[in-house]
């Protein structure tokens, strides 16, 4: 399989102290992969470094082969929904037709094709008839679609999206997910920083497992271990003793934000 992101011995730093430390790893094309550590493991810095938001102290990144620089319209990327300003004055048509402008380099004049795909996008998201309303006026989940539809509007081959089920309610779980493997047979790759371990395996092929070093990365069957847990999550899985068996029964009534409610 070709190779869609290939990082090598990447590493950031915020304040001189390291976030990501000599990150190496190659991910294949048409995948759906899963970004997962703790809190502070270096997941969202990984997400922009791959997108350059981030300046590397050392290492690089490669993008199907290439610079991002070379294939920056191949990338679409969606943020954390908590960094977006859902205040300002825009309706969701007008956040979806924003994925066509880099198509035009920024400053072109859209057609009738581009609010035509930002349309077919919001539809594939169960967005449409919200189309004129305000950004501002719907649901966390509803918000999280429509920048999911922008995305899609795009066209890239490759989409980076910083937990995008965070907050959602179930009917824009079920929504996005479905989309996601819809995405996955039309050969995209799509990376997906995630925290929910109950989830996660049910959702990806592949796995990249973070705690500021790279675990293990790869198909979420060699990922996914209770051995590999415990070096990426250490004294947080307090439960540590079931993980085997929840493992090899493949049931994982796990989720990140409760550890830290478990006792030291």
């Amino acid at each position: 399989m070709k190779t869609a992101i290939e990082t090598h011995n990447l590493t950031v730093a915020y304040n001189r102290r390291p976030v990501l430390w000599d990150i190496d790893f190659q991910i294949p094309e048409g995948q759906l992969i899963g970004v997962l550590g703790p809190n502070g493991s270096g997941k969202t810095t990984l997400l922009k470094s791959l997108m350059g938001l981030v300046q590397p102290s050392s290492g690089y990144v490669r993008l199907f082969g290439q610079s991002l620089d070379e294939v920056r319209s191949r990338i679409s990327y969606v943020p954390q929904r908590e960094s977006v300003d859902w205040d300002f004055p825009i309706s969701v048509r007008e956040v979806a037709v924003m994925g066509r402008y880099r198509k035009h380099k920024l400053l072109g004049r859209l057609n009738k094709e581009d609010h035509r795909l930002a349309d077919e996008a919001l539809e594939k998201v169960g967005m449409l008839s919200f189309a004129d309303r305000q950004i501002a006026q719907l649901s966390g989940g509803q918000q999280q679609r429509v920048f999911v539809a922008r995305a899609l509007a795009q066209q890239a081959d490759l989409y980076l999206m910083d937990e995008p089920f965070a907050g959602v309610d179930a009917a824009s779980e079920e929504a996005i997910l479905s989309l996601l493997k819809e995405m996955k047979q039309a050969g995209k790759t799509v990376l997906i920083v995630h925290h929910d371990l109950h989830t996660a395996h049910q959702f990806f092929d592949w796995m990249v497992l973070l705690n500021t070093r790279l675990i293990k990365c790869g198909p979420t069957s060699s990922v996914f271990t209770a051995d590999y847990l415990k070096q990426a999550y250490g004294g947080q899985l307090t439960i540590l003793s079931q993980v085997s068996d929840l493992v090899k029964a493949r049931d994982f009534p796990i989720r990140e934000r409760s550890f830290k409610d478990q006792p030291k």
